[in-house]
């Protein structure tokens, strides 16, 4: 959820997109733009300080993540440094890409500063109404959908954060939920049923 330090040596390197809506989707209709929270793909960005030996070792971490994700490295000191930096189960890359890309350069013991390296995505990731990290996805089918009565979902675009909630207020109550654990203000909700 946070971000977090990483150091790439035996790669134990952690890495999560979302869109902004204007109006809450319903259930049903969210269900049917989510992605399979099980899988991911990788874009991998060539800077020149990465050698084929370190894309193969990104590759390979990213791989054990949940997306939306990234993950940041200080050009001046290599993949394998304490600056390395990963971020994951966000719900867009935007977000994942800023949070370590800050960790990164607050890491980094000089030189130029931090550039997200990789990006981690759902299989067959395309443009959608609504954009949730792997774990909200699965909280849709497993703790949204069960839910009876009003219910609603919101989450945190800068921390990947989710909530959700029934009954009477579900909306506020879903809200209010997300900006506890988050401890931010970006809470919204994403997903509500009357």
């Amino acid at each position: 959820m946070r971000a977090h330090r990483a150091v790439l040596g035996a790669i134990a390197v952690s890495v999560c997109m979302g869109a902004a809506l204007a109006e809450p989707l319903d259930g049903r209709t969210a269900r049917a733009q989510l992605f399979d929270p099980s899988g991911v793909e990788i874009t991998l960005m060539r800077h020149d300080f990465l050698s084929e030996k370190d894309l193969t070792a990104l590759e390979f971490a990213a791989r054990q993540q949940q997306y939306y994700g990234a993950i940041a490295a200080a050009p001046s000191e290599g993949l394998v440094s304490e600056a390395t930096v990963a971020a994951a189960n966000y719900h867009d890359v935007a977000s994942a890409g800023a949070s370590a890309v800050k960790a990164c350069d607050s890491a980094r013991k000089g030189g130029k500063p931090c550039v997200v390296v990789a990006e981690i995505r759902p299989i067959g990731w395309e443009p959608r109404r609504i954009s949730l990290s792997a774990a909200a996805s699965d909280g849709v089918r497993k703790q949204y959908r069960p839910a009876k009565g009003r219910k609603a979902m919101a989450i945190s675009s800068g921390t990947g954060i989710w909530a959700v909630a029934s009954g009477p207020e579900a909306e506020r109550d879903a809200v209010a939920s997300c900006a506890r654990q988050s401890k931010r203000d970006d809470c919204r909700v994403v997903i509500a049923d009357r």
